[in-house]
């Protein structure tokens, strides 16, 4: 076979590993020598020293990937990765992919792409591979998501970008990331919180397991109104849950009255917890009569003059 005869052979297997590779997931591609450039290209070819299926490239020829989830990334923790990387070296080699003019891209590894270039090293073991720019952003989530210290907020966004970027059913997701579908649709709703709870998951302020029992609320104001407890009175998960039950309860025994003409039954939950507090505060009747634009009438009630002095001190006190 002659050289231009064996050129056209390479480009036609490379082509059609690259179309086999769309679509799949992480554990496919990379299993797969199909989509392996070392184990084809030539020392001379690669510009690197190949041993095996591992090119040694130049770190200064990589670049970070643009897919990545993990936007964030510990500085101590680097440190640390950084520290035995001096002492053992890489020891799993980064895998990424061919740009051209001696360029590559991560597809998985960048803390230890990033941790390298803090420990000093001029270059990296890595495996090259196939994909074009789907596949890579379906490799670099799948193989974050796997990833036991991102949290929950982060797998939620990564869960996201997979089914609207690489129009994935809820089906195929659960089946790439190897979970059942109601563990990927309750980290999907997260999404749905209100931004001071995501906020809070973030910063492990609070727990996922709190954050998935207040996404059984429909009520935005209920949800943060309950978060404001957890915070607070640092509310486990199982009395979360039994407030959101309770809540729920309360909420379906309340569609289910008969419709009035009083307006006072048109109450938010933020005003009927105020009209709560002032009953217990002031120890009278009270009533809330909501108006437009936000705004309303407060009545207070008093049995007599003496009565009436007793509300005034409480609420001059």
């Amino acid at each position: 076979m002659g050289k231009a005869d064996w050129e056209k052979q390479k480009k036609k297997t490379l082509t059609m590993a690259k179309k086999q590779a769309l679509g799949r997931g992480l554990g496919a591609l990379l299993s797969d020598a199909s989509t392996d450039v070392t184990s084809s290209l030539s020392v001379a070819q690669t510009s690197t020293a190949v041993v095996g299926n591992i090119a040694m490239l130049k770190i200064n020829k990589i670049e970070a990937n643009p897919f990545n989830p993990r936007i964030e990334f510990e500085k101590e923790g680097l440190t640390e990765l950084a520290s035995s990387i001096k002492e053992l070296g890489i020891i799993q080699p980064l895998t990424v992919r061919k740009l051209g003019n001696d360029k590559y891209q991560i597809i998985s590894g960048e803390r230890r792409y990033r941790a390298s270039q803090v420990a000093g090293l001029t270059e990296v073991p890595a495996y090259i591979r196939i994909a074009n720019d789907q596949a890579m952003l379906e490799m670099a989530l799948v193989e974050n998501i796997q990833r036991r210290d991102l949290n929950p907020m982060e797998i939620a966004f990564s869960y996201k970008r997979l089914v609207e970027e690489c129009d994935l059913t809820q089906e195929e997701l659960a089946d790439r990331v190897g979970k059942k579908r109601s563990s990927t649709s309750n980290y999907l709703r997260l999404l749905n919180l209100p931004a001071e709870i995501q906020n809070a998951l973030k910063e492990k302020i609070i727990s996922f397991g709190h954050a998935r029992t207040l996404i059984a609320l429909d009520d935005e104001e209920v949800q943060s109104y309950i978060f404001d407890m957890i915070v607070s009175e640092k509310l486990s998960v199982r009395k979360v849950e039994e407030l959101v039950k309770e809540t729920k309860e309360a909420q379906k025994a309340t569609s289910e009255k008969k419709p009035t003409s009083k307006k006072e039954d048109a109450l938010s939950f933020s005003q009927q917890k105020f009209k709560d507090d002032l009953v217990s505060l002031l120890n009278s009747k009270v009533k809330v009569k909501p108006g437009n634009n936000g705004g309303g009438n407060l009545v207070i009630s008093f049995k007599s003059e003496k009565d009436l002095e007793r509300i005034m001190k409480i609420i001059d006190a």
